[in-house]
């Protein structure tokens, strides 16, 4: 049993056990070890049968619990106008969270 669920405009594949990284909700606060549900799931998949977001998803959820949180890679933005010597570069970082997927219900 498998689902494809949605975070942070990026699209994941999970099933029970697995270990990812989800983009941590601004909404609220979360903790190491707090069971979290996660309920955007576009794609379900259990013994040969396939549910996709056209049919009713509104039941299925995603239980997983927090392990920590992590920083992503840093994406360097550089801007540049040529003949003006105008250069900036920033960086960012996206905090995340590492979640293990305990459960696939609905």
């Amino acid at each position: 049993m498998y689902a494809i669920l949605r975070s942070g405009g990026k699209q994941l594949k999970v099933s029970a056990g697995d270990v990812v990284r989800i983009e941590k909700p601004s909404a609220k606060k979360v903790g190491k070890g707090e069971e979290i549900t996660l309920s955007d799931v576009l794609l379900l998949s259990a013994e040969g049968d396939i549910r996709s977001a056209k049919d009713d998803l509104s039941g299925v959820s995603v239980k997983a619990t927090v392990l920590g949180e992590v920083r992503s890679r840093k994406v360097l933005v550089f801007k540049k106008k040529i003949r003006k010597q105008y250069r900036r570069t920033k960086g960012h970082r996206q905090t995340m969270l590492e979640v293990r997927i305990d459960s696939i219900e609905g």
